[in-house]
């Protein structure tokens, strides 16, 4: 069963405010998936999910005043669904925790000591942050600015200070990072 949109809820929190993070990631959120730019994909699943996006030129304080949750969603996991980010808003704003999706680690992970390939790292523990990573409005109060755009570095300094809660992504959330990541993902997610 599908959750519904947040914002379709009686008791629902109210509306999220939302960035599409683009910086440091090259021309890749400009490719094409299912015929649309990456970052366009990720607008309009945001847009679904009941966030209002924001542009990044709008100062920090205002985002800050509103006190509402604030969705930080990376093109380069341009077809996760809108269902998946309503959930990450509703788990943020209900528990008053960071939310961050991940998927699990499939990739074989080696250890490297003094340049040498060693043993594999059991990857039942590990997984990769994909996105959205959501604050929770007493999160965005207390920052000083817009968070930092690279998501792990992020979710890290964010653990120093708040919990930070891990929900596992659909496969459909998937991070791509070549233009043979987004034949894979059209693949996975081809519309029926």
């Amino acid at each position: 069963m599908t959750p519904e949109p947040y914002d379709a809820d009686i008791d629902a929190p109210e509306r999220a405010v939302g960035f599409v993070v683009d910086e440091d990631r090259g021309s890749l959120p400009y490719h094409l998936v299912h015929g649309e730019a990456l970052v366009a994909a990720a607008a309009w699943a945001m847009g679904e999910a009941g966030v209002d996006l924001v542009d990044v030129t709008v100062p920090w304080s205002i985002v800050a005043d509103q006190g509402r949750p604030l969705v930080l969603h990376d093109p380069l996991c341009p077809m996760t669904p809108p269902e998946f980010i309503a959930e990450c808003v509703r788990v943020a704003a209900v528990r008053d925790v960071v939310v961050a999706a991940v998927r699990p680690v499939t990739d074989t992970v080696k250890e490297v000591a003094d340049g040498q390939l060693g043993r594999t790292v059991d990857r039942d523990g590990l997984v990769a942050l994909v996105s959205p990573v959501v604050l929770p409005a007493k999160v965005v109060a207390a920052l000083p600015g817009l968070p930092a755009t690279d998501f792990v570095e992020l979710v890290t300094s964010l653990r120093a200070s708040y919990d930070v809660e891990l929900v596992e992504a659909p496969p459909a959330a998937r991070r791509v990072a070549s233009d043979a990541d987004l034949r894979v993902l059209e693949a996975l997610t081809q519309p029926s």
